[in-house]
């Protein structure tokens, strides 16, 4: 066992046992990290076996779909992940802004459950976590726990869902209507702000040997899974674009710092396409560019600390973008008259108008940081910025009442769509972004230690070990060991995948 808990070996084999036992009974089978990276090759029988399950509910065939490939529905198997191309029409900006769909995952209609599936699975397979007698704990600012909660339904063990207070009302009605007991809910001090009193109620219940804590922000299987699924899945949305213009290059990757699993994907997309990597976080919050603390709303994106998992010295740009665009131009967005103004007003596509209802506030937010970066970096109409957007607009109906509310006394109207939409795409500005040199780089990493060594315990010298590029490239080494690990687990649990 290494020292950040990235398994090679079964390390309990009693816990194992037990724990296959029991997925058998709960008739499990676990899919392959590659499964999910290429659903291709999941076996027809299978395949056949998804085709009657629904893709809102705790089935264990669910686990199957936890990749970028499930069509609009959830349900078939689409060529290409699907994305939405935000061109000059809305963005202002010649490049085109290609935003992957996480609202497309089943269960949360978010992409966290991979990460969720990735985290537990592999404490699964070494022998780590007995579901009969195990509780998971899934720290989080709100997908990633109810990712959490999913993958544990689904196999049949104790959940529970540590999150701030303050996050939207639809998460927690979501995570009430999932959860066995409601005392699985622990709610934190705070919003998306306070991730730190996350961390103390995680080190309150880790003094119970029940409680396996699977912290997405310093979890390596959540940085991998992202590397080997996400990248790729990104580069053949890229490679499907560059059939129609064969001259169109990938200036960059832009995802928020979140946990620092997406992210991931950049070191697969610089790897393979030679793309930047573009980290995102808030104005009010501004950690990275300016050693910054504060509040915001931009739910998912997280902040006032360097996650472990994130891989700071291939980070090329630090863009920041302000939660009071994020949430005015949710309104915009998901209201009737914003839809209205866009495609009549501005002639944009109404199709696509629609579809902006996919953008939840951290993928709005990682829309801005791809226009800020194509106006820093006078990206052309044949450089493709390419990012993500977590959830959709669903999860965040109260934030827009309440926005709306607060913003719009009168009511939101044609006056108002034209205004947000001009202030905050149109307006949007190259001021809070940072191209890191080498020093840059070194002085966001070193902001770690103290959350890290100082809080958390990890030792300096495995601390260190994150500089340098080789630990990160050397971390791919793990998944074809869990692949095998995997079937060794099926074959022990007994599950026939012909039913």
């Amino acid at each position: 066992m290494n020292p950040f808990n990235l398994p090679n070996d079964i390390t309990d084999e009693a816990t194992l046992a037990d724990a296959a036992k029991h997925l058998g009974k709960a008739n499990v089978i676990l899919p392959r990290f590659s499964e999910l990276a290429d659903p291709r090759t999941i076996s027809t029988d299978i395949l056949h076996q998804i085709n009657g399950v629904d893709p809102g509910v705790a089935h264990a065939k669910n686990l199957f779909r936890l990749h970028w490939y499930n069509d609009s529905q959830q349900k078939d198997l689409a060529d290409v992940p699907d994305h939405l191309v935000l061109d000059q029409s809305l963005t202002g900006v010649a490049a085109p802004i290609v935003v992957m769909l996480g609202a497309r995952f089943p269960m949360i209609g978010a992409h966290k459950v991979l990460a969720a599936y990735a985290c537990l699975v592999t404490r699964l397979i070494s022998g780590q976590f007995n579901p009969e007698h195990s509780r998971a704990v899934w720290p989080s600012t709100g997908n990633y726990c109810r990712g959490g909660i999913a993958i544990s339904r689904i196999l049949d063990c104790r959940g529970t869902a540590v999150l701030p207070a303050g996050m939207s009302r639809e998460r927690f009605e979501w995570l009430e209507s999932w959860v066995l007991n409601q005392e699985d809910i622990i709610r934190t001090p705070g919003s998306e702000s306070n991730v730190k009193e996350i961390y103390d109620k995680c080190a309150e219940l880790s003094t119970d040997p029940t409680n396996v804590i699977l912290n997405q922000f310093s979890e390596f299987a959540n940085y991998l899974v992202h590397r080997h699924c996400t990248g790729p899945a990104v580069k053949n949305v890229f490679d499907h674009l560059k059939k129609d213009n064969t001259g169109l290059t990938m200036a960059a990757f832009v995802a928020g710092t979140g946990s620092g699993g997406t992210l991931a994907a950049g070191d697969y997309l610089k790897e393979h396409c030679d793309a930047r990597i573009v980290a995102v976080e808030p104005t009010a919050c501004p950690t990275m560019l300016y050693n910054g603390f504060g509040e915001h709303n931009i739910q998912g994106i997280g902040d006032k600390h360097i996650p472990l998992i994130q891989n700071v010295m291939n980070t090329d740009i630090v863009a920041a973008v302000s939660d009071t665009s994020c949430d005015h131009l949710s309104v915009l967005f998901n209201s009737a008259t914003g839809q209205e103004y866009l495609s009549s007003r501005r002639g944009i596509d109404a199709t696509l108008v629609q579809n902006l209802q996919n953008l939840g506030l951290s993928g709005i937010a990682n829309v801005l940081a791809a226009i800020k970066t194509a106006k820093l970096l006078d990206l052309p109409a044949d450089a493709a910025v390419m990012t993500i957007a977590t959830d959709s607009g669903g999860l965040y109906v109260s934030e827009r009442q309440a926005t709306e509310n607060s913003a719009y006394a009168n009511g939101f109207d044609q006056v108002s769509a034209a205004e947000v939409y001009c202030q905050h795409i149109l307006g949007a500005e190259t001021d809070h972004l940072l191209e890191l040199n080498h020093r840059d780089r070194k002085r966001v990493f070193n902001l770690g230690y103290y959350t890290w060594v100082e809080q958390q315990g990890v030792s300096s010298e495995d601390f260190e070990s994150r500089r340098d590029q080789s630990f990160w490239n050397g971390l791919q080494n793990y998944l074809p060991i869990w692949d095998e690990m995997i079937d060794e687990f099926n074959l022990r649990s007994g599950v026939d995948r012909s039913k």
